[in-house]
């Protein structure tokens, strides 16, 4: 199994074009040891020749071309883009499926709650409609199914999941509150060698059901958002915590473990951050917090980084 990062930042990408934040301020003046990057989603494949996209940027088309395993190979019109799994609503996960317009078909996979938030209160479907065969598959995560298997056409050695986990619904959600479906984490198992990859780009807490995927995976890329639990608040960026915005941040804050505690409490051999928000200080790759996390084995994920499993 292959698996390729396009982009490990969180929403608005870092540097963020409308912030002049320590950490983008830093980057954009030579300041920090760093690297640009667009905002989350990554790509799997089983053979490096098709691809299953999870998650589709506002930046898919960047990152496209910055992928050549992503370019056409066969005719006139032809990518290796066969499918797209959707985590959630958010507008930095979807908001791409417009830049695929142009597809002959396009196969998206999504819990229902999401897809009645994409017909519904941000109506990408019938938008995408208009242009191109849309054929949506539902991912029965719902109500007291947390978890479904699931299979993707042309992919026989990859084993799919979609794993419930809680996480903040999208501003434009028409059901609030943390329901079972508005997000999901994505388990995948090769079968040819039992290698197992597990990616949750938000993750707001990790209980005993979170804890058994990520005790079976032999990688892990989840939510890197925060370094602390005011961040914002600290940088000037806004008044909401990292828990009012569904994520778990790195470091411990009062009596709650924080995501390096609950990373060094699995045994996979690679521990990866990604959807890393500009205001994060794991972004300085010479900076304090970022030897803290090589002290502990994690690494934090960057647009183009290959993963071979």
């Amino acid at each position: 199994m292959k698996i390729l990062v396009l982009g490990s930042s969180a929403e608005g990408g870092f540097p963020q074009w409308n912030c002049r934040c320590r950490m983008c301020e830093g980057y954009r003046r030579g300041e920090m040891a760093g690297a640009a990057r667009t905002q989350s989603s990554v790509a799997v494949s089983e053979d490096g020749d098709r691809w299953v996209l999870v998650n589709a940027s506002p930046d898919l088309a960047q990152q496209i071309s910055a992928n050549p395993c992503l370019h056409p190979q066969g005719g006139p019109r032809d990518s290796p883009i066969a499918a797209v799994v959707l985590t959630d609503s958010q507008l930095h996960s979807v908001a791409g499926l417009l830049s695929l317009g142009a597809s002959a078909r396009l196969e998206v996979f999504a819990t229902p709650l999401v897809f009645e938030d994409l017909t519904a209160e941000l109506p990408l479907l019938g938008v995408l409609e208009n242009y191109c065969a849309v054929h949506w598959h539902m991912l029965p995560v719902a109500g007291g199914a947390p978890a479904a298997a699931f299979h993707i056409p042309g992919f026989s050695h990859l084993a799919f999941h979609a794993v419930a986990v809680p996480a903040a619904a999208p501003p434009h959600a028409r059901q609030r509150g943390d329901l079972v479906g508005s997000a999901i984490a994505l388990h995948v198992q090769d079968l040819r060698n039992g290698q197992r990859f597990f990616f949750s780009p938000a993750l707001a807490e990790v209980g005993e059901a979170e804890l058994h995927w990520l005790r079976d995976a032999d990688c892990v890329m989840v939510d890197g958002t925060f370094w602390d639990e005011h961040e914002l608040r600290d940088a000037g960026l806004g008044a909401r915590s990292a828990s009012e915005l569904g994520h778990l941040p790195q470091s411990r804050h009062g009596g709650r473990a924080g995501m390096i505690d609950v990373l060094g409490g699995i045994a996979a051999p690679r521990k990866i951050l990604t959807h890393v928000n500009n205001s994060n200080p794991i972004l300085d790759e010479r900076g304090a917090q970022r030897r803290a996390l090589a002290a502990q084995g994690i690494e934090v994920a960057h647009d183009g980084m290959v993963i071979e499993l």
